[in-house]
């Protein structure tokens, strides 16, 4: 039976997370603006603002919420992380100063679950503690999110991985202390067996930036952007640099993606709350034509649509965190969640487009300022379609999972057409 319920104390460390992340994280959004602001270990004076504020995470036993006890978190299963990460979704500082920010999140699952001792030591360990950041260097300028057509390769030269080819929007890698990169290590076997993953440091000899691309929302500086478009240029690192064996790179990397997904999707129902929040705000506060904002019915219409919509998805995100928490228990098998996880990812840009487009036209000329946080949200709800694959590859996964267990009809007609089980019933009842 699904069950919802939240305990009295995980009811106070929520209540505690809601005041703090509206306290302190919100305000860092203000202070330290920016994208890339987040990730940038080097900004001295963002990070002596952070690091107290993580100390009182830690202190709360909130860090790293999504690590298991095994590996420094408290082992909290999806369900609960679910409610966590709507929180956190409020403010793009938040993830940072609890220790779940992406793509370092996935990245630290891998590492536990692929990385050798001497990996974890070397890579896990400061990623965890928040004293490193990384990239993941899957996508390529050629194809995209699609690995059947990725061409940056890797071959075995000695004791060493030569790494030769092109990935496009690695993002934060400019801030990266090391890279997660998908390479085609075994070109003879089929599409999904043909590539490996590979740690890369920063600092590798041959990893060179072509540039660092900007997304709507960035400063254009010359070289203000934080998705970076990368050449191995004949990068060498050694065999144990691989993660899992070679030709499994599409098997961790789903490993990673599955989780990075449902977690976008929970901190998307935190923004669509807040822009909701500050709608019903705006509908109070203001008049026009000698009424209250709120008091005309296309208004209330519009927070309507949106709470009904947005409480729609909280229930399809909770309901795929608690199956998550059921396959991770044994008591679903393995891929039981792939669906639902493909139906958060669609939904999550239609829902939050829609919420965030009202919110705007709600508060008029101001909405399209940078005076709120509804500019930022706007130009990131494209991000929300393409990242972790486009919309629409998830639309066909979820229509293939339910076409596949479909049972064509019987008859010339369809199973529910009525003169034909008219038919039926009748003889049933006179035999």
């Amino acid at each position: 039976m699904i069950d919802f319920r939240i305990e009295p104390d995980l009811q106070a460390r929520l209540d505690w997370m809601a005041a703090f992340v509206r306290r302190e994280c919100e305000p860092m959004d203000m202070l330290f603006p920016g994208h890339g602001a987040p990730y940038d270990v080097t900004d001295r004076k963002a990070r002596a603002h952070l690091k107290p504020l993580q100390k009182e995470v830690k202190a709360q036993g909130l860090w790293a919420c999504h690590l298991g006890a095994e590996l420094g978190g408290p082992g909290y299963g999806q369900l609960t992380l679910a409610l966590m990460n709507e929180l956190l979704g409020r403010s793009y500082w938040a993830p940072t100063i609890f220790g779940t920010t992406a793509p370092d999140t996935g990245n630290s699952e891998i590492l536990a679950m692929f990385g050798t001792d001497e990996q974890k030591a070397r890579y896990l360990k400061p990623l965890i503690d928040g004293e490193i950041v990384s990239t993941f260097s899957m996508t390529e300028p050629q194809a995209g999110a699609d690995p059947k057509e990725f061409t940056c390769r890797a071959w075995r030269e000695g004791d060493e991985w030569v790494i030769e080819g092109e990935k496009w929007f690695s993002s934060n890698a400019r801030f990266a202390a090391f890279l997660i990169v998908m390479v085609v290590t075994n070109p003879e076997n089929p599409p999904h067996g043909r590539m490996s993953m590979l740690i890369v440091p920063a600092d590798a000899p041959g990893l060179e930036f072509i540039r660092h691309s900007q997304t709507m929302g960035d400063r254009r500086g010359d070289d203000d952007g934080i998705h970076a478009y990368i050449r191995y240029n004949r990068v060498r690192v050694p065999l144990d640099a691989m993660l899992g064996n070679p030709g499994e790179g599409f098997k961790v990397a789903q490993a990673r993606l599955g989780g990075g997904r449902v977690h976008h999707a929970m901190r998307t129902v935190g923004k669509c709350q807040r822009a909701i929040d500050m709608m019903l705000e705006r509908a109070v506060s203001r008049h026009t034509q000698g009424k209250q904002l709120g008091e005309h019915q296309f208004v209330q219409g519009a927070i309507a649509d949106s709470i009904i919509e947005l409480e729609q998805f909280r229930l399809l995100v909770l309901k795929t965190a608690w199956i998550i928490d059921e396959v991770e228990s044994g008591r679903e098998p393995h891929g039981a969640a792939r669906t639902h996880i493909a139906m958060c990812k669609v939904q999550m840009a239609k829902v939050c487009h829609d919420i965030v487009q009202r919110a705007i036209q709600m508060h008029g000329s101001l909405g399209m300022t940078l005076e709120t946080p509804l500019a930022d949200m706007w130009m990131g709800l494209p991000a929300l379609a393409l990242a972790d694959g486009p919309t629409e590859v998830h639309k066909v996964q979820v229509a293939k999972a339910h076409l596949k267990n479909a049972t064509p009809a019987s008859g010339l007609f369809p199973s529910e057409h009525i003169p034909t089980r008219l038919a039926a019933i009748r003889e049933r009842n006179t035999a």
